[in-house]
């Protein structure tokens, strides 16, 4: 990330930067954080092959989520998962089209998600369950032309 005159530019790692002069709507701010007295994780949510479109065009987001969420019978509380972060995502921070990017409880086919490097079917894909620090990206392999 480099600074000039209050401008900012960031890379992130896939071959895109964004600049806060070019691109006015990354100086919104963010979704509201859990509260500072809630057990968080941080994840870094990264986009390639356009997917950043959907998300205010974005490639790169930092976001802070509840380390437990309920379970399903709210009796009792698990760890938190991919299929919670899929379903945060397109509450918090999905801007448009979420046919695009969704598909039911998880993401459309034609989307591969990498969890820290790693292919997600080979962590368990929707069970997952989040880290601290876990960087999750995700990359459309589907082109149009």
């Amino acid at each position: 990330m480099s600074t000039s005159d209050d401008i900012i530019t960031t890379s992130n790692g896939l071959g895109y930067t964004s600049s806060s002069a070019a691109h006015p709507e990354s100086l919104v701010k963010p979704p509201q954080a859990p509260s500072a007295g809630e057990d968080t994780i941080e994840i870094k949510i990264e986009f390639g092959g356009g997917l950043h479109l959907l998300f205010s065009s974005q490639p790169s987001h930092k976001i802070h989520i509840p380390r437990n969420i309920p379970n399903d019978d709210n009796t009792a509380t698990q760890p938190v998962n991919m299929r919670y972060l899929v379903k945060w995502m397109k509450s918090n921070l999905l801007s448009e089209r979420e046919e695009m990017f969704g598909d039911g409880d998880g993401v459309r086919p034609g989307i591969l998600v990498l969890i820290n490097d790693a292919d997600w079917e080979l962590e368990g894909e929707l069970e997952y369950e989040l880290r601290d620090r876990d960087e999750i990206v995700f990359i459309s392999t589907l082109h149009g032309g």
